[in-house]
């Protein structure tokens, strides 16, 4: 028998072993939870600047509950003012989890944050309280919701890799790119790139297994949650309302230091040990004007439009997640009183 052959041979034996094992963990993972009482919890979503952390604040005061707090950037410490932290009146009326839960240089993972929420949820639930979910990093919801499950890890291949990799330091990024737009479309229009890392993986995932990415994250959202969820997303009828609320909270955070505060992670070296707060909005904008590429006119201008931009992406992401209950901040005679939203969102939760 030929090499060729025997290869074909072991690939297709892998392979039916794989959805094996997949079908025997969705099986298991169906039965189990169908037969305990999920866990309770609410969650405001919505863009930022919405109003999330107000009524999710109003909601726990009302309801017993305690805040998880659902932002890739709140959990670093001295990242406050960019980030929109609650103040610490805020944290002291109610508890709050999953804000500073690690220093700036340091990385943390999708995997990281529903390790970590979860744990918070069951500490809140042995208390008696009510866990309520606030932010707008639907990532990180939506892994969270599922309670982490995913389809079977696929454990890879460091040949493949490791050909990888020298394919995309010999050929470069785009080439390595363009080979993962041909077998997985959905996976290249979602990764930067840049972003060798995660080209390869989902590279890795297809020449391991046989199965795309886009294809494993899709079976992975067909497993049960152990969560009883009741989601509310905050949106405004009339955007302009949206976007000067953006403009205000833009002014806000500049009056408060948020410059200075750039200044700092940019002095400790944040930055440049870590892209992931290197891009996050409000800071990366300011650097144009700290290292003298811009006035500080046009910084502020950028940021603005880069929140606007951010907004939209986070209203086109949970508006395409059929668990999240909408809730209108606005109608025909403008923006609603702050009691009529939190009696709003009383009433969804309790219709969820």
């Amino acid at each position: 028998m030929n090499n060729g052959k025997s290869m074909r041979i072991f690939t297709l034996i892998r392979y039916s072993l794989f959805i094996i094992h997949f079908l025997i963990v969705m099986f298991q993972q169906r039965f189990d939870l169908n037969n305990i009482e999920k866990k309770k919890i609410y969650a405001v979503v919505g863009s930022t600047a919405s109003g999330k952390s107000g009524l999710a604040l109003a909601l726990a005061e009302r309801f017993g509950g305690e805040i998880i707090s659902c932002d890739s950037m709140q959990i670093y410490r001295r990242m406050n003012i960019g980030t929109a932290k609650p103040t610490e009146s805020e944290m002291a009326a109610v508890r709050h989890h999953m804000i500073d839960v690690v220093e700036p240089h340091d990385s943390f993972s999708c995997e990281d944050y529903v390790r970590l929420a979860s744990a918070a949820i069951d500490d809140c639930i042995s208390r008696g309280r009510l866990p309520i979910i606030c932010g707008g990093t639907g990532l990180y919801l939506d892994a969270l919701l599922r309670g982490g499950n995913s389809a079977p890890e696929v454990s890879g291949d460091e040949n493949i890799r490791r050909e990888l990799v020298e394919f995309s330091e010999r050929e470069g990024v785009q080439a390595l790119h363009d080979r993962l737009r041909a077998v997985d479309p959905e996976s290249a229009d979602a990764i930067h790139p840049n972003n060798v890392k995660r080209v390869v993986r989902a590279l890795e995932i297809y020449l391991t297994c046989g199965v795309t990415k886009t294809e494993l994250d899709r079976r992975s959202r067909q497993l049960d949650s152990p969560y009883d969820a009741r989601v509310v997303g905050l949106r405004y009828l009339d955007r302009s309302i949206l976007y000067r609320r953006i403009e205000e909270r833009v002014d806000i955070m500049l009056r408060d230091g948020l410059l200075e505060e750039t200044k700092a992670l940019l002095g400790e070296g944040v930055f440049k040990v870590n892209g992931t707060a290197a891009q996050a909005i409000g800071y990366k904008e300011l650097l144009g004007y700290i290292e003298g590429r811009q006035s500080l006119d046009e910084a502020i201008e950028e940021l603005k439009t880069a929140t606007r931009r951010y907004a939209k992406r986070q209203i086109t992401w949970f508006s395409a997640r059929p668990y999240v209950k909408w809730l209108d901040m606005d109608d025909e005679k403008g923006v609603k009183t702050f009691e009529e939203i939190v009696n709003n969102a009383s009433e969804l939760f309790s219709l969820s």
